[in-house]
């Protein structure tokens, strides 16, 4: 993308609440229920990332609250033991996802996906933490206004791949979907620019409806 791109470091929370090894369950459900979170990074020494304690973890405790004879012959092995904890060391999921400040967005929903996790602590190069990205961090982008995309394609993108005379191209945006019409001289560059509109914070989707010399192209 040739506007400035957004990173995860441009968009995670930061500061975030997290915990050490050694607090108890209690304070971990106090503190999610207090910053209104589902999730809290585990850390060590000076601020190390070691695991991350969500509510999925503490749910076994209370599953097994009412009729634990049952519930032990039913939960996984992993959780029959984290039904047991009392520290946030021993209820958290270790080794923990993490993700640089300087990913894209995508690599950043990439990884949520692959690994089916709600949220990734930030972490800088020596593994302390410095942020927390959401899902719904990385779908803010989408919150950008029609116009404002507009102004960055016509301003970064349709000079650098249509400056001849011969190209006459108009960018409609409309709910995040870019449209280019018009016509150019150099067809070839149809499929680079429908990549380049993608790479665009906020494009939704992207259609090239170009023409040279009558003939309808369409990327």
């Amino acid at each position: 993308m040739y506007g400035t791109p957004h990173l995860v470091g441009d968009i995670m929370t930061s500061p975030v609440a997290s915990v050490g090894r050694w607090a108890s369950f209690k304070d971990v459900v106090d503190l999610m229920h207090d910053r209104g979170v589902s999730a809290l990074p585990v850390l060590a020494g000076a601020g190390r990332v070691v695991g991350v304690v969500s509510e999925a973890d503490l749910l076994p405790t209370e599953e097994l609250r009412d009729s634990p004879e049952a519930g032990y012959a039913l939960l996984p092995p992993a959780d029959v033991v984290k039904a047991g904890a009392v520290t946030a060391g021993d209820l958290m999921t270790s080794p923990a996802i993490t993700v640089r400040p300087n990913a894209t967005l995508p690599e950043a929903a990439r990884v949520m996906a692959r690994k089916k996790v709600k949220r990734l602590p930030v972490v800088d190069e020596h593994g302390l933490l410095t942020g927390v990205v959401s899902r719904g961090d990385l779908l803010k982008v989408f919150l950008r206004e029609d116009d404002d995309i507009a102004r960055e394609i016509r301003r970064d993108i349709i000079p650098l791949l249509f400056p001849s005379r011969d190209s006459d191209v108009c960018v409609d945006v409309h709910d995040g979907v870019v449209t280019l019409r018009g016509e150019t001289g150099d067809t070839s560059l149809v499929p680079v620019a429908a990549r380049l509109l993608r790479a665009v914070d906020g494009v939704v989707d992207v259609d090239c409806v170009l023409t040279r010399k009558g003939q309808l192209l369409q990327s």
